[in-house]
């Protein structure tokens, strides 16, 4: 069968929500989290044992795929979303029960808990993973799999798919061996993983249950000459990775950084190895490869590669011999692929993961109240409230003028360009004008605000950018930003024009409620159609 992939893994795929708490606590207390810089109290991130490796793999220039089974659910959707992002295929079933998720606890040296629910994951069977991801397995170079979540006998037909189709294969025990018979299957199932594994990869702590071992170096040569593996890599945290192997037995350090959260460190560690066995390096420069993702994965949120930083990261800490080394799939595109390519799905997964992300960004509301009462303040005086914008943002000031006079707040509309062209008369020294511009930097729109500015008028910027010209100009700034347009090219506005209309919505509500208007007085200001008979009734 043609290979197109190299490497393919099953096991865990998993919505990371992960939490800042300033210490890990024991049963019956209670402790209040801490919010990120960005004022959010929780992040959403893509991980999973597999699905991290995969994107560290993948960062490092290989194919990569993934199976198994999701929910076809709001989490499933995130992680698919996921793994686009980071070049991984997926042969993915969605008759699951749930997708999983996990609750990741961080303190502030990196330390953490994690409490999982493996949902559909934990669903799949060895009979069902041969009936539908057979030929997906032997379509690869290499497979990787897991104890973690995945339940052993699924495990197993795993590996036996894949020594059957002559491919080798990795495995990773992410938890101790009493706990894995427990909850994933029986013992048998679990020694004949070990068995059928090429290349065993054990955390420490899953290693001394295994070996009665505390030294990872005898412990990988114990494991090695038990299960007959062409080598064993055991993970150690900071102190790095012993490993046994006909040709290698020795300890390589780690790098020494400052940790900010180690979830998804070894892996990452994974990720790196399988890229250093794909490139061919020797045994020492593999693992130097693996301790430089599990040590740039160490120094940011998540478990998952930073697209923007973390593959030149890697590289930065890497000490070994040079290699010619591929591209990322995540950032070329293969022949034939297309942007267009479930473009719909795409845009309804980001769009609202995006608005839920600025809900979180701006959950405090201190800047929609800063501005109420300067909005308030203004029409004590006798000033009047304007709205402005370029581009897409004109409509979106369209809208939000009628919304806001809709809702007790007069507010007029002021076309963007030609406010410099005399429509600039409209606005009188002490009047409110809120001018809207996603990047903040538009040329039309610095003039349109440095006219305004000298006639007197206070400045309400609304832009995704915080650090832009318009928000550094205003008098009051409202952060309406999106990282990703949910767009086949990502550069039409489509999810930053839904921020834009959703924090001026939220400030309309909040002059609203400040003005505690009636249904008798919004039926005087909207008397027609359904609402105004409604508002009547």
């Amino acid at each position: 069968m043609e290979k197109r992939f190299d490497i393919v893994g099953i096991g865990s795929m998993v919505v990371d929500l992960i939490y800042r708490t300033p210490r890990i606590i024991g049963g019956e207390e209670k402790i209040a989290l801490q919010r990120y810089e960005t004022g959010e109290p929780v992040r959403k991130l893509v991980g999973g044992v597999t699905l991290n490796h995969l994107s560290w793999a993948g960062l490092l220039g290989l194919k990569t795929g993934i199976f198994g089974r999701q929910g076809d659910d709001e989490y499933g959707r995130f992680l698919r979303a996921g793994m686009d992002r980071y070049g991984i295929d997926r042969h993915i079933t969605l008759d699951g029960s749930a997708s999983s998720f996990a609750h990741i606890f961080v303190d502030p040296n990196g330390g953490r808990a994690i409490y999982m629910s493996p949902a559909a994951t934990s669903e799949t069977t060895g009979a069902y993973l041969r009936e539908h991801h057979t030929d997906y397995i032997r379509s690869s170079r290499l497979l990787s799999t897991e104890i973690s979540q995945l339940p052993l006998d699924a495990v197993v037909a795993a590996l036996e798919i894949a020594h059957e189709a002559r491919i080798p294969t990795i495995l990773d025990i992410d938890i101790p061996r009493s706990d894995a018979i427990r909850t994933l299957g029986s013992e048998m199932d679990f020694e004949r993983a070990l068995k059928f594994a090429d290349y065993i990869k054990p955390s420490k702590a899953a290693v001394s249950e295994l070996t009665g071992e505390s030294d990872t170096l005898p412990a990988a040569r114990l494991l090695r000459e038990k299960y007959q593996a062409r080598a064993v890599i055991i993970t150690d945290g900071e102190s790095g990775c012993a490993i046994a192997a006909a040709d290698c037995n020795q300890r390589i350090p780690a790098y020494r950084i400052k940790a900010v959260d180690t979830t998804g460190a070894g892996d990452a560690f994974l990720g790196g190895l399988i890229a250093g066995l794909h490139y061919k390096l020797d045994w020492q420069d593999a693992l130097k490869l693996a301790n430089a993702c599990g040590a740039a994965c160490s120094e940011i949120t998540g478990a998952t590669p930073d697209l923007t930083k973390s593959r030149d990261r890697v590289f930065e800490l890497y000490d070994g011999s040079s290699f010619e080394h591929k591209m990322p799939a995540a950032t070329k595109q293969e022949a034939g692929d297309s942007p267009y390519d479930n473009a719909v799905s795409h845009f309804l997964t980001i769009a609202p993961e995006e608005l839920v992300t600025l809900a979180h960004r701006i959950g405090n509301q201190n800047d929609i109240k800063r501005i109420a009462d300067l909005i308030l303040k203004a029409e004590a005086r006798g000033g009047r409230v304007h709205i402005t914008g370029i581009g897409k943002p004109e409509y979106v000031a369209g809208y939000i003028s009628a919304l806001l006079s809709s809702t007790g707040t007069p507010t007029y509309f002021l076309h963007g360009t030609e406010c410099v062209h005399g429509s600039a008369g409209q606005v009188v020294p002490g009047d409110v004008v809120i001018a809207i511009s996603n990047s903040g930097e538009t040329g039309e729109m610095k003039a349109t605000v440095a006219s305004l500015k000298k006639i007197g008028a206070l400045i309400v910027g609304v832009s995704g950018n915080s650090d832009s010209w318009l928000a550094k100009q205003s008098d009051a700034f409202l952060f309406a930003g999106v990282k990703r347009e949910g767009s086949p090219l990502n550069f039409e506005p489509r999810a930053s024009i839904l921020a834009e209309i959703f924090v001026l919505a939220a400030l309309s509500i909040e002059l609203q409620s400040r003005k505690y208007i009636t249904r008798a007085q919004y039926n005087a200001w909207h008397p027609g159609g359904t609402i105004g008979k409604a508002t009547k009734e």
